[in-house]
């Protein structure tokens, strides 16, 4: 019995070392070839998601300005004292047109701004309406690490439109933030005044402006 046992052992086959080898490097190549693509397909659906609030806050900015044209004969968004004040930090240069100083700032300034350490002093964030705004701290809605501003007021105003919520970037260094850049001009050539919001993951490339 012993002896046909051992026969059994020594007849029994299996992989050799040398293809267990080749396996392991061909599963190391698959694994290593595969996580970028893995990544790039995590930070697609993030990019996908943080667009999609952007356009919440939108829709939630148009609503305001079209609720304050409909009551105040002019259009004005979150922050704003009237429709010809800014939020934030871009105004208006003298002679110069709403949709001027927009195609200028978007194309000349944000576009060079691709992480939340650039400089983003311009902006104020849109549910924090301090540094030590406790709910902003525990929801995520602002990242202390960057230069973007306050403004209470406007910060008040999309924080009741939203239930007294924010909405969280999905990106660890995301938040998100918006200015104003005031109408301008006068009757027939008035120009409503713009809300530009981004992600401060990635500015130049997260972001959504709104002309009413």
């Amino acid at each position: 019995m012993f002896t046909k046992l051992l026969r059994k052992l020594k007849s029994r086959k299996g992989n050799s070392l040398a293809e267990f080898a080749v396996t392991t490097a061909m599963m190391a190549t698959l694994a290593t070839t595969a996580a970028p693509k893995f990544g790039q397909v995590g930070a697609g659906a993030k990019e996908k998601k943080t667009m999609a609030n952007i356009d919440k806050i939108l829709t939630v900015a148009n609503n305001y300005y079209n609720q304050t044209l409909s009551e105040e004969g002019k259009g004005r968004f979150p922050g704003q004292s009237k429709y010809d004040s800014q939020v934030g930090g871009i105004d208006l240069a003298d002679g110069a047109s709403t949709d001027e100083t927009l195609e200028a700032y978007v194309e000349t300034i944000l576009d060079a701004k691709y992480s939340y350490t650039s400089e983003l002093g311009e902006f104020v964030y849109v549910f924090s309406t301090a540094s030590d705004d406790d709910d902003a701290l525990q929801g995520g809605w602002m990242n202390l690490e960057t230069s973007v501003g306050f403004d209470s007021d406007g910060a008040l105003d999309f924080k009741q439109d939203f239930g007294n919520k924010g909405i969280e970037s999905p990106f660890q260094d995301g938040s998100y933030a918006y200015l104003v850049i005031p109408g301008s001009g006068s009757g027939t050539s008035a120009q409503a005044p713009v809300i530009v919001v981004m992600d401060t993951e990635n500015p130049s490339k997260l972001h959504k402006t709104l002309v009413p």
